[in-house]
């Protein structure tokens, strides 16, 4: 089974409801700019910011430069690292009784 990475800074970057908006908005439409990302949520600019850093310290959010916008991507990769250590190993005997 693969360890999860810092896995306290994982659920704390998913307890927070503004910072899971980001995620929903990112899944819906990936690779937007911070100002694209702003519109969703009704909070400063900073405010927003400091939500993506800790995405992206949590490694849920990759940054890629292009020209003068940072465009921001969901990684899903830490996600199905919790579901495969968290849910899909109490799942399995409750799918074999059936």
């Amino acid at each position: 089974m693969a360890k999860i990475p810092d896995a306290d800074l994982l659920f704390k970057a998913l307890a927070d409801p503004s910072r899971r908006k980001l995620l929903d908005v990112l899944h819906a439409h990936d690779g937007q700019t911070l100002n694209e990302l702003c519109e969703h949520l009704d909070m400063t600019r900073q405010a927003v910011t400091q939500h993506i850093d800790l995405l992206e310290a949590a490694n849920l959010v990759a940054t890629v430069r292009q020209g003068r916008e940072k465009l921001h991507f969901l990684n899903p990769v830490p996600l199905q690292q919790i579901y495969e250590r968290w849910i899909a190993k109490f799942e399995k005997p409750r799918l074999k009784a059936l």
